[in-house]
């Protein structure tokens, strides 16, 4: 049996290695997209088995034998014992946001090959990394906060720059993932109806579980994803009729405005009766989608027509502008590594989970099913003539208004498009127009049809593929709005309790719904911005959003080598420190870049200068002169944002290396801030 575990292990890493270099190193395009299935998976199998087994076991100690939060705080609002399978579902699904989906096609324009290594081997030894020891520290911390944590563990002062920082960076990343949903709902009713339908089912589900039924969760389960799927179906019904349609089809700032209500109203609610059934639902939807589109690309075997690396490599791409280092790896930000899940990690799960031991499947498996939905939106995007990609990703501003503006600027660059083919395939996908939808969802939502449409259907059915694919992508999305505004109300209770104790109390009403209206309404101001923003707002918000969420993610790191430092693991801080690295310096060049770079395109700054030059000189019409304007001060905005974000990182790193230094050197007693230990009472079952 030994025998038999070393050969299948070993020919499980061969196969993977083998697809990994053919990804690498094939140039005969196409590449047949199988290889990108098996590299992911073979490798995930690996790094799973072996590199997250030892964390568990040399690293970290897990011990389920110690009463977690879950057990000692219950409150039935915040603090809630939860099923680890249940609880995985509400994990990924919470962590699952837009960024595996959107950020993995917007880096398509550099080709397959950059992005698809970053997530891979970014995710294996960066993003399981950070969610699992993360996820440890805070359930040995009674579920505090990564703001908290660094407060205690790396010191008062940057502590406190931290948890200002997590916070506005955390307001930048909801507020870019309710854009997105914009872009992907604006004018489309059968989209908008089905998304909407999944809030009265997962309210069902928790009343279901919680009251009717009580840990009948397949019941449950199974009810949900059917009542969805019907939802699906009748969005058509909505699309085609009159009456219906009109009431679903909806405006930027109408949906802004919806989105808002609803971040409101789910960070207010008991954490049963919304946030976990309805991000449980959304995971089956996730995972079984993802898993289907994976079996439909061994079934159609699709080769990616977009080559491993394209002319835009040098920075003048029309999705985003900027190089492959370091705009690839802060555009693919969740999939590979991703600040947001620590805050996850450190907010709703640490409070729900039920053993330390579970922390290993949630914290280190669930970020891999991450990365393998970021690998399979890769495929779809990069399956997608390179014609048709970048006609539905570029702004109108870059390739024009219209389809044969739009097929004479992109055969400039090198590829084929007919102008008739992006009306006929919006007709058959029962849109009215694809053109100028940026923000990644649509065209990867074509691409998941294609595949899906390949597999079963044909086409008749792929324009129900595609509107399953954008419900599934926004689904996504609003599982991100409503875990992260929770968090982010826990934060801001933190930090109002340091001006008003009753408003930092967990189970005060007011504290709850006041601190839930401030941080709504900090991300809900950016959210309109972008709406508002004639650029379409993904192509300034987005690096933006990129740049937060891995500065987010080096506060992560930051704080885990601290606290492993302090736990006596000096040997193995390399497991954190290496990513905590290589992340500063990504994202302290795409900062400086950000703000500096001479490219209006690139830099905030440089484009806000052209602008204001534009009107001085009267180029600009009259009637323009307002949303120009409107652009000067995004830029400029997103310019300050970005240099106080940097600067909060970089006076942490400060800290936090005195704090090494004094420890390693014997000057300073190392203090951990673990809760002291309690036997769990719960048996083995339980």
């Amino acid at each position: 049996m030994k025998l038999f575990k070393i050969v299948l292990w070993a020919a499980i890493a061969l196969a993977g290695a083998g697809a990994l270099a053919a990804i690498a190193f094939e140039r005969r395009e196409p590449l047949n997209a199988v290889w990108f299935v098996v590299a992911a998976v073979c490798t995930y199998l690996v790094a799973y088995r072996f590199y997250s087994n030892f964390i568990a076991a040399k690293v970290l100690a897990l011990d389920d034998t110690r009463a977690t939060p879950a057990e000692r705080l219950e409150d039935g609002r915040d603090f809630v014992p939860t099923n680890k399978w249940v609880l995985i579902g509400h994990h990924f699904a919470a962590i699952a946001g837009p960024g595996p989906l959107v950020g993995p096609t917007l880096a398509a324009q550099f080709g397959y090959l950059p992005g698809t290594l970053w997530l891979i081997v970014g995710a294996a030894l960066g993003g399981c990394v950070q969610d699992f020891v993360i996820l440890f520290c805070s359930i040995r911390r009674n579920g505090k906060s990564l703001g908290q944590m660094a407060r205690e563990e790396v010191s008062k002062r940057g502590g406190m720059i931290a948890l200002l920082a997590v916070l506005a960076i955390m307001i930048i990343l909801l507020a870019v993932v309710a854009l997105v949903i914009v872009k992907a709902l604006k004018e489309s009713p059968w989209g908008t109806f089905t998304l909407a339908m999944t809030i009265p089912i997962a309210l069902l589900m928790g009343v279901y579980l919680r009251y009717l039924r009580p840990g009948r969760v397949l019941e449950a389960s199974l009810g949900g994803v059917a009542l969805v799927m019907l939802a699906v179906v009748a969005g058509q019904w909505v699309n085609v009729s009159p009456a219906w349609s009109h009431a679903f089809t909806f405006t930027g700032p109408a949906l802004a405005i919806a989105i808002i209500a609803y971040g409101y109203a789910a960070s207010t609610l008991p954490v049963w009766l919304l946030l976990a059934p309805r991000d449980y639902l959304s995971a089956f939807i996730k995972v079984g989608a993802i898993a289907a589109l994976a079996f439909g690309v061994i079934v159609v075997r699709p080769t990616l027509e977009m080559p491993a690396l394209t002319r835009f490599v040098d920075g003048n791409g029309p999705v985003f502008a900027g190089k492959i280092f370091p705009f690839c790896f802060i555009t693919i930000a969740c999939g590979a590594i991703s600040g947001f899940h620590a805050l996850i990690s450190s907010g709703t799960t640490p409070k729900m989970i039920l053993r330390e031991g579970h922390a290993r499947m949630i914290g280190y498996g669930a970020m891999l099913m991450e990365s393998f939905v970021g690998v399979m939106a890769m495929v779809a995007a990069c399956a997608l003539q390179p014609g048709v990609y970048f006609a539905i990703n570029s702004p109108a501003g870059i390739v024009g208004k219209t389809s044969d503006a739009a097929a004479a600027t992109i055969r400039s660059w090198g590829f084929a498009l007919d102008p008739q083919t992006m009306a006929s395939l919006a007709q058959r996908v029962g849109e009215h127009t694809l053109l100028d939808r940026t923000g990644g969802a649509p065209s990867l939502a074509v691409g998941m049809a294609q595949i899906f449409s390949g597999t079963i259907g044909g086409e008749r059915l792929l324009s129900i593929w595609y509107h399953f694919a954008i419900m599934f992508e926004a689904l996504f999305i609003l599982t991100v709005l409503d875990a992260g505004t929770r968090v982010g109300r826990f934060m801001v209770q933190e930090l109002g309790g340091h001006v008003w104790k009753p408003l930092g109390k967990s189970g005060s009403t007011l504290g709850i719904l006041a601190t839930s209206a401030l941080m709504v309404g900090a991300w809900g101001y950016f959210l309109w911005q972008g709406v508002q923003d004639p650029l379409g707002g993904i192509n300034s918000l987005w690096p933006l959003f990129g740049i937060a969420n891995q500065l987010l993610a080096a506060v992560a790191l930051v704080v885990a080598t601290t606290i492993l430092l302090k736990m006596g693991r000096t040997r193995w801080i390399w497991i954190t420190l290496a990513p905590m690295v290589w992340l500063v310096a990504i994202t302290m060049t795409a900062s400086y870049q950000k703000i500096f770079d001479a490219s209006p395109r690139i830099g905030f700054l440089a484009q806000a200068r052209v602008l204001t030059a534009q009107i001085t000189s009267g180029a600009i019409p009259a009637e323009k002169i307002a949303a120009t304007q409107r652009l000067i001060f995004n830029n400029r905005l997103d310019a300050v944002v970005t240099a106080v974000l940097a600067a909060m990182i970089l006076v942490l790193l400060v800290e936090a290396i005195g704090e090494w230094i004094a420890i390693l050197s014997g000057r300073k007693k190392p203090v951990l801030h673990e809760s002291p230990y309690i036997a769990t009472r719960w048996a083995e079952g339980d």
